[in-house]
């Protein structure tokens, strides 16, 4: 079994996931909890853009496979710009820039698997 943690609109689930069987048994899930920030994890290997990190981190809101990639490095973005989409359950995520700043670091490519909290990009 694995536990999740799953932010939708504000609201935090953690939810409990069998895995191996097919038995179409319903998933167990818990009330929702009061919000707090997700778990942090590791970033993926080393950085796969060049240039140095940056000090402002982009991280994933929810575990998913990185989709597209909205900017590059040098690009300028604007706080709520999207720097990289995530899809998950067929859904697309934008992971949207916290702050005014230059994109310093992508830190993932286009189909890598990411989990929440992971560190996406920086910006300067």
């Amino acid at each position: 079994m694995k536990n999740y943690t799953i932010t939708v609109n504000g609201n935090v689930y953690d939810v409990v996931v069998e895995e191996g069987t097919s038995t179409g048994a319903p998933v167990a899930a818990k009330a929702p909890a009061a919000p707090k920030a997700a778990p942090k994890a590791a970033p993926a290997a080393a950085p796969k853009a060049a240039g140095a990190a940056g000090s402002i981190k982009i991280e994933a809101g929810a575990a998913g496979k990185v989709f597209k990639l909205e900017k590059k490095v040098g690009d300028a973005v604007k706080k709520g710009d999207a720097v990289v989409i995530i899809e998950a359950m067929k859904m697309e995520i934008p992971v949207v820039a916290p702050e005014d700043g230059t994109v310093a670091s992508v830190d993932v490519a286009v189909g890598d698997a990411v989990e929440a909290g992971a560190v996406l990009a920086t910006l300067n």
